[in-house]
């Protein structure tokens, strides 16, 4: 079995839950396991440790968990537009993994909540995408193939997959959100097994 990582950070759940659903998409595809991985909060006073076990959840991701995935799908919320701080420190701090070239020629795909409809959803996005790609992955987004993303009135980008959560972050992950996490984690899959074919 191969590994495709799914990394995420959340503060409030959504975040989580969408993790969740990519993964079961991963797990659809034959030969391939998901990893579910997520990163500490960190002060905003002071550089602290956390614990090295979180009390709940998945636990923390380490370098390790790249070397050792065939894919990798990141997940955050919006942050005025961009990942959140805790995401950004994680990427911050894989320098020996790039320079061992360890994401190189591995898929990559990103997903992402916001608050707010039009919160910075796609830009976050993108912001996701930039370390990935200097990490030498292969970025890909879901397709206009999958139908859901013509149709759908709450998330999702042809970006990557996304997540309206409401000003109280409270809104249930619809199921238009829900199927097109699916369908971008069985597309991380099926990607990530023919790049680790074609690139052993």
């Amino acid at each position: 079995m191969h590994n495709v990582l799914i990394l995420y950070y959340s503060r409030y759940g959504a975040t989580a839950q969408m993790a969740s659903f990519v993964a079961r998409g991963v797990d659809s595809v034959d030969n391939v396991q998901s990893v579910i991985r997520t990163v500490p909060a960190i002060s905003t006073l002071c550089e602290a440790s956390a614990d090295e076990i979180p009390d709940d959840g998945a636990i923390y991701a380490t370098t390790d968990d790249l070397k050792n995935c065939i894919g990798l799908a990141l997940g955050s919320p919006t942050r005025f537009g961009n990942m959140a701080a805790p995401m950004k420190y994680f990427w911050d701090n894989t320098g020996t993994s790039w320079m061992a070239g360890d994401l190189s020629n591995k898929a990559g795909t990103v997903f992402t909540s916001t608050s707010s409809l039009h919160g910075g959803q796609e830009t976050t996005l993108i912001s996701m995408m930039l370390p990935l790609i200097h990490h030498g992955m292969v970025i890909h987004g879901i397709p206009y193939s999958e139908t859901t993303l013509s149709k759908t009135q709450s998330g999702g980008t042809p970006y990557g997959a996304s997540h309206l959560s409401g000003a109280e972050s409270n809104l249930a992950i619809t199921d238009d959100e829900k199927n097109l996490c699916i369908a971008q984690g069985k597309r991380l899959a099926k990607i990530s097994l023919a790049l680790f074919h074609a690139h052993p």
